[in-house]
């Protein structure tokens, strides 16, 4: 190792806000390959730079095997032409994935509003109006199964 910096599981845990734990899981994972010093694990800047990008790659919603394939094509490759269009994939489905969730969660966010809408009416003794909002969600109901 030399004169390389390195650190120790609990300044990593510290420096990201994870537990040692956490940094253990992925190291079994093959994400970090800290070297040892007796019982103690020591890591250098390259598996500083591998936990970060994890993390990073974590909080995008990647999975681990995406993370570990992305991480492994940089070992060294001074061509990044491949990787990076490999990564533009892996985050043009991501963001397809999160476009439909949003759809989703657009979809039942209306559905609640007009539960909450024939709710109140029924509440105020509006059968009126419980029933145009009931008429209302199956109407949507239906449009939404029919597309």
């Amino acid at each position: 190792m030399g004169d390389e910096k390195t650190f120790t599981i609990t300044e990593l845990a510290r420096e990201f806000d994870i537990t040692p734990r956490a940094i253990r899981f992925y190291e079994d994972e093959g994400l970090l390959t800290p070297a040892r010093a007796g019982r103690t694990r020591v890591y250098s800047k390259a598996d500083r730079t591998r936990l970060k990008l994890t993390l990073r790659g974590k909080r995008l919603g990647l999975s681990l095997a995406e993370i570990r394939e992305l991480i492994e094509m940089y070992g060294g490759v001074h061509d990044s032409v491949p990787q990076l269009q490999r990564f533009l994939g892996v985050l043009a489905t991501r963001r397809a994935a999160l476009e439909q969730q949003r759809l989703d969660i657009q979809a039942v966010l209306l559905e609640i509003d007009m539960l909450e809408q024939q709710c109140h009416a029924l509440l105020g003794k509006n059968v009126e109006g419980a029933e145009a909002a009931r008429e209302e969600l199956e109407k949507h109901i239906n449009s939404s199964s029919d597309a």
